[in-house]
């Protein structure tokens, strides 16, 4: 037997009226017949009588009847069981760079885990914003915080959460007196790796300027690049958030940086054709909420 013939029969002996079953399932009078029979011929006993236009539970039917409500009852809450635990659970891949991770995403971690305690977190690093787009298309993260210009990229859904500030930075004790832009012809510049959004963007505006620094020093870590610039290594440009505590503490001192480029945005980004599940729908939604609020 299945669950549908224990459906139809469980209506049926609740009506007492195959034609009512009928319409109650949407089925044809024969169809529920048919299963009746095929239930009866199973249990080897017959379940209904008919006295004369009366249809009556026979006492099995009176039994079956019972047991057919309990096994409805449990396939259902199984099936609610598995899709509960099923959407409460699993894995979510993540991709950040550094200033991400360490700046932003604790406190929005710890809130999520406490909604989805269930829910596995897998952190991929992402050096630049190239490989990150490129991991979101392969499918080898579910979501991604990527800084940029632009809010949509084809197969992608970029959505903006918070416009970043940046700050040129130096250390208060710096050998030279740096008034403007074009004083940095002569100093070391202090970059993140290739692909990064806001490297590439001060790069674009220093060539547009004609300023090309001879020195440069590539890191592949923000924390890295910041006790370069306090040791007074040389200048960097960074994300406001990277080196407020730094500036408020006296360690780094800001340039004037008046420069006219494209905003620059924090986006959360997803594949458009990704599944959306609870959990990361709900990471989604906090991420709104946590970020776009500060």
């Amino acid at each position: 037997m299945d669950i549908k013939q224990l459906i139809t029969f469980h209506n049926a002996a609740s009506t007492l009226n195959f034609t009512q079953t009928a319409k109650i399932l949407n089925f044809a009078q024969s169809s529920v017949t048919a299963q009746i029979k095929g239930l009866e011929k199973e249990v080897g006993r017959p379940l209904f009588e008919r006295l004369g236009k009366k249809l009556v539970l026979t006492e099995a039917g009176i039994q079956f009847k019972n047991y057919a409500e309990k096994m409805i009852r449990l396939s259902e809450e199984a099936i609610e069981a598995a899709q509960g635990e099923e959407e409460l659970t699993g894995s979510l891949t993540i991709g950040a760079q550094e200033s991400q991770c360490t700046y932003r995403l604790p406190s929005l971690l710890k809130e999520y885990k406490a909604s989805f305690p269930k829910v596995k977190l897998i952190f991929r690093p992402a050096h630049s914003d190239e490989m990150a787009r490129k991991q979101l298309m392969e499918g080898e993260l579910d979501v991604a915080f990527i800084m940029d210009k632009s809010s949509q990229e084809g197969s992608l859904r970029m959505e903006k959460l918070v416009e970043e500030e940046l700050k040129l930075v130096i250390a208060p004790d710096y050998p030279k007196k740096l008034l403007t832009v074009s004083d940095l012809v002569h100093e070391t510049l202090l970059l993140t790796e290739i692909g990064c959004s806001y490297r590439d963007m001060f790069k674009d505006y220093l060539s547009s300027e004609g300023i090309f620094p001879s020195n440069q020093i590539e890191f592949g870590s923000i924390e890295a690049i910041k006790q370069c610039v306090i040791a007074g290594l040389g200048v960097a440009l960074l994300p406001k958030m990277v080196v407020q505590k730094e500036l408020n503490e006296g360690k780094m001192l800001e340039l004037p940086f008046t420069a006219s480029t494209p905003p620059l945005f924090t986006h959360l980004a997803w594949h458009k054709d990704k599944q959306m599940t609870k959990p990361l729908a709900g990471f989604i939604e906090l991420a709104r909420e946590k970020i776009k609020s500060g």
